[in-house]
């Protein structure tokens, strides 16, 4: 019987929810969701059209545009963001949690991924991302 590990979508999604579970307890004293973690890091690259930060989460986490729209929303109520009709922007509360979620993050990767040798890492990195691809090319195929 073999040991070798074998690629399939069970580990893939065990290796995310065990990874997701990590971040998502690392940032619990802050107060935000997964989804508020995503866009604040979308933000953290300058302010963005509403229009754009809907369509980043939304392919990114594979929920309904309603979904994004109420994240968004919550981070302006938390004053985390500033939302008017041209862009989404951080507030200074928003800079000062999104910089605790990158150091948060940091560590969590360095944690998880640091002794890996690099020719595995890009190995590992190709794989998934051509499955990401062809399973969002059949989703764009397939009618809901």
């Amino acid at each position: 019987m073999s040991t070798t590990p074998t690629l399939t979508g069970q580990a893939i999604g065990q290796a995310h929810y065990a990874t997701r579970a990590l971040l998502e307890r690392a940032v619990a004293p802050l107060g935000v969701s997964f989804g508020q973690v995503l866009a604040l890091n979308v933000l953290a690259s300058g302010p963005v059209e509403p229009a754009h930060l809907v369509r980043r989460i939304t392919s990114t986490l594979k929920v309904d545009e309603p979904a994004v729209r109420e994240v968004i929303a919550s981070l302006v109520d938390a004053d985390l963001a500033h939302l008017d009709e041209a862009s989404v922007r951080l507030t200074d509360s928003g800079r000062a949690t999104q910089a605790r979620i990158a150091d948060a993050v940091a560590g969590i990767t360095a944690r998880l991924y640091g002794d890996i040798p690099a020719d595995e890492a890009s190995a590992a990195a190709r794989v998934l991302t051509l499955i990401t691809q062809r399973a969002n090319a059949e989703l764009a195929a397939t009618p809901v």
